[in-house]
């Protein structure tokens, strides 16, 4: 008895401690839904690091469109003879020998070279456009995605606040029954069995309450981790998740089913796109390319000290230059062809998988609808199970039910409630899973999403 009393102060001790830490912080956030998703949206790192990518890809078009523009370089050369050349020449029969060149050489100047004609340089630049719009959509996709994990842990913070709720609910009236079994006892209608089975309830349900307050905790931890907030903000829903079912039915009837903005299938069409182009650039290779070039240098001849007595003498050239490709074994045929069965491939790919995602749109759609049906089936049982509970309550405090009546009544009564939680947010969990099937951004910037 000693050792159950000392449980007995811990546990409470634990629960004291949780409810003062519970009411202790004053600037609790009270946050919506659609609240939590605009702070992710704008604070998760995960969305700065895809408008990023975006900046990246901008950069990398600008740096291609940059070629063409006429470059331009220059050089500079010194050079100092350490043995000059020698020339020899057969003059009336006799050799003679002449030293050619000087002692240094100065040579720097300008060059410049523009594209006239380059048709894969042009090319290269509209799919530039397009790896950009690529890299949009994968934005946007990591926005949808984003949406959807912050729905579904706002649901969870959700579901734990209201299970919690039952399992305190369920504790009081533990509390009460053991009261009851006690004061019997004293009376001398009840067992020592009786009030020491009721008290065991009791302190069963207190690591379930714990329990219930660290789930809480830790849901409302990944809620804050996915808006990017510090830990120590207390952040709360604005609403209980019974509250929300009287807003959320007629989902499906409204519902636009298009593929047309699912993230997946739009960046398929993407790359496929980028593909058909890829298969042009790869035809452009046998065009031939013209540029225009233009050179001025100086330089400057002189024998010994290189830095005295220095002429330098100008001279510059303009042109144009062709290069004509004639043959380079088959390698730009194989490049067409390779570039067209990967084309052909993305093609497929397409067609597999708009069908799995019609599939998959049909399935959700008809798992909704049951849990839709789910949702009322539980919540006429939750009702049934607490008008039995309060008759056997009422019989238990009369003496006309035993304990064990009292408590399948009362495990009736709780399992009804948190099933109807759990269907509340199943049904929840499942539209937030198909918006992000189907690709819904009304949540999304339209900055973002219109693009």
């Amino acid at each position: 008895m000693t050792f159950k009393t000392s449980v007995l102060t811990v546990t409470s001790l634990l629960l004291s401690m949780s409810a003062m830490a519970q009411t202790a912080p004053a600037d609790t956030l009270r946050l919506s839904r659609e609240q939590c998703v605009e702070i992710a949206l704008q604070e998760s790192p995960t969305i700065h690091v895809a408008d990023l990518e975006i900046k990246r890809n901008d950069y990398s078009k600008k740096e291609v469109i940059a070629n063409l523009f006429p470059s331009i370089d220059f050089s500079g050369a010194y050079q100092r003879s350490i043995e000059l050349q020698t020339l020899s020449m057969s003059m009336g029969g006799e050799s003679t020998k002449i030293k050619m060149g000087t002692d240094n050489m100065w040579n720097f100047g300008f060059s410049a070279a523009m594209p006239l004609i380059n048709a894969t340089l042009w090319k290269s630049i509209q799919i530039s456009d397009t790896q950009i719009l690529a890299t949009l959509e994968s934005a946007r996709a990591s926005r949808l995605d984003m949406v959807n994990n912050v729905n579904k842990a706002y649901y969870s913070l959700l579901l734990a606040i209201a299970s919690r709720d039952v399992v305190r609910k369920n504790y009081e009236i533990a509390k009460i029954n053991a009261d009851i079994y006690r004061k019997q006892f004293e009376q001398g209608t009840a067992s020592e069995y009786d009030v020491l089975r009721s008290s065991v309830q009791v302190t069963n349900l207190e690591p379930e309450l714990l329990q219930a307050d660290i789930a809480i905790r830790q849901c409302s931890l990944q809620l804050k981790v996915l808006m990017g907030m510090d830990a120590a903000v207390e952040v709360m829903p604005d609403i209980s998740l019974k509250q929300m079912q009287s807003d959320m039915f007629g989902y499906t009837a409204s519902l636009n089913r298009s593929l047309a903005n699912n993230s997946s299938l739009r960046s398929l069409d993407i790359q496929t796109d980028m593909a058909r182009q890829n298969v042009t650039l790869k035809k452009f290779a046998w065009i031939p390319t013209l540029s225009a070039t233009f050179n001025i240098n100086w330089n400057a001849l002189s024998n010994g000290n290189a830095l005295k007595n220095q002429e330098f003498n100008p001279y510059s050239t303009v042109g144009v230059a062709l290069q004509v490709p004639i043959f380079s074994g088959g390698s730009k045929y194989y490049g067409v062809k390779q570039a067209e069965v990967q084309l052909k491939e993305m093609e497929f790919q397409r067609e597999n998988l708009v069908s799995s995602l019609n599939m998959q749109v049909d399935l959700a759609i008809d798992n909704i609808n049951k849990q839709v049906k789910q949702i009322a089936a539980s919540e006429e049982g939750m009702r049934q199970a607490a008008k039995a509970y309060e008759i056997m309550q009422k019989s238990f405090e009369i003496g006309a039910a035993t304990y064990l009546d009292l408590r399948d009544s009362e495990l009736a009564n709780t399992s009804a409630q948190l099933s109807y939680l759990q269907s509340i947010y199943n049904y929840l969990v499942s539209t937030s899973e198909l918006d992000l099937l189907l690709g819904n951004d009304k949540n999304i910037p339209s900055q973002i999403s219109t693009r």
